[in-house]
């Protein structure tokens, strides 16, 4: 039998957990690391440590790794908390890598399509103009480049709006009673936490078999949609009437994210638009 792949997921959070249960299940060897372990399931062989620390954690996998996710939660929601998580850490972990002598095959970096900054609604795909001027997205782009000139292959992979079980917060405003404007549209892009591990798997996998990978690809499902019309069908599954005084305040631009370049590599989202998604969270799945 051919060796498994070796697969360190830093910044085991959410999306890399379900990440690596489904590689384990393929039979890759997972190691994840996070600060704390205890959470982390059986298939995922715990790594003790802090990304923002210059040492490298003890319980750092040896011998050969043949891919590395970068995917790194700010714990801190300002440009200090964003630079630590992103930039630091990522460059951390690069440093860990060298240190022990080990070239992954490939770099995945869990980047944002925060880094866009179209307000019109317009498609955009990989190659537009990712050019938002607030601090996240500035750091998000320096981490990108940053995992680019690693001198690893690396692929950049922006995710949208990640919901699912436990992010739940467009739900809880929604049973506020909580209004978005309709004129202009609002058009909001969002991916199932399954999708966005279900994408990673599928570009590590295609890795794998020898597919080429390019640089840079959006996890976004299949339906962008304006937030007023998402918030009127929840409504409606909710049973919610009333309205709030106060209206729902949308922090970044409007723009339609195209999932073509993911769906060529043959990835397929399992909840297509936000009905499905959304059915699912409501149903307990």
């Amino acid at each position: 039998m051919p060796a498994c792949n070796n697969l360190l997921i830093a910044g085991c959070g959410d999306v890399g957990t379900r990440l690596g249960l489904r590689m384990a299940a393929a039979g890759w060897r997972v190691h994840g690391l996070r600060r704390s372990v205890a959470a982390l399931p059986r298939a995922i062989e715990p790594v003790a440590g802090d990304l923002l620390a210059d040492s490298c954690p003890a319980a750092w996998p040896q011998g050969e790794l043949d891919y590395l996710l970068y995917c790194a939660t700010a714990s801190q929601r300002d440009e200090a908390g964003y630079r630590a998580a992103y930039v630091d850490g990522l460059r951390h972990v690069l440093a860990w890598l060298a240190q022990h002598g080990q070239r992954p095959r490939r770099l995945l970096f869990a980047s944002s399509s925060g880094v866009y900054g179209q307000q019109d609604g317009q498609w955009i795909d990989e190659d537009s103009p990712a050019e938002a001027q607030s601090y996240s997205a500035r750091i998000m782009r320096e981490a990108e480049r940053l995992a680019i000139d690693s001198g690893l292959p690396a692929t950049a992979v922006r995710l949208t709006g990640l919901y699912g079980p436990g992010r739940e917060a467009l739900l809880n405003q929604v049973r506020q009673g909580y209004r978005v404007s309709e004129q202009p549209p609002l058009y909001a892009n969002r991916i199932h936490v399954e999708d966005a591990a279900g994408l990673l798997a599928a570009l590590l996998q295609a890795d794998a078999r020898g597919e080429a990978l390019a640089d840079c690809y959006l996890g976004v499902d299949d339906e962008p949609a304006p937030l007023h019309e998402v918030v009127a069908w929840l409504r409606g599954q909710l049973g919610v009437s009333h309205w709030s005084d106060e209206q729902c305040i949308r922090r970044a631009g409007s723009k339609r994210c195209s999932n073509a370049r993911a769906r060529a590599l043959g990835w397929t989202p399992q909840y297509p638009s936000y009905r499905e998604g959304y059915a699912a969270i409501l149903a307990g799945r």
